[in-house]
């Protein structure tokens, strides 16, 4: 399980998307305030289930077409999640909300970059698997 490069892979979407978005700001409101992933439930919990799926992919290792497809809707629910921060940055008249941009906007698109290389390395065990079964 863990020998398997997507593993390393989805560990670090774990790590990126469990932990990363509570310590560093997603924005800065124009009070000066710093926005944390904990400030809001919608996207704490949207954090937490990219993380919990990331999970999940790493704990179906035996089942490789599930674990595409629980990355695919990983990379779904991250794709929302940045089109959310993106609407939220972009729809202001004048400062209201957000003042200045913060690094954790950008942890859905590392995210997507780690989803789709462990979704290439399971698809290239699934055709390996597949070539040795003709084989046979």
């Amino acid at each position: 399980m863990i020998q398997r490069i997507q593993t390393v892979y989805l560990l670090i979407v774990i790590l990126i998307t469990g932990i990363l978005p509570f310590w560093v700001n997603l924005w800065s409101d124009a009070e000066g305030n710093e926005i944390f992933a904990k400030n809001d439930v919608f996207i704490s919990g949207a954090f937490y289930v990219s993380a919990l799926l990331a999970l999940v992919a790493i704990v179906l290792f035996k089942n490789r077409k599930n674990q595409f497809v629980v990355n695919r809707l990983n990379m779904i629910l991250n794709l929302f999640l940045l089109g959310f921060f993106v609407y939220r940055s972009l729809n202001l008249s004048g400062e209201i909300l957000v003042s200045e941009k913060g690094i954790g906007m950008l942890i859905p698109i590392i995210s997507i970059v780690f989803l789709v290389l462990a979704n290439r390395a399971i698809k290239k065990d699934e055709d390996l698997v597949k070539s040795v079964d003709r084989l046979r």
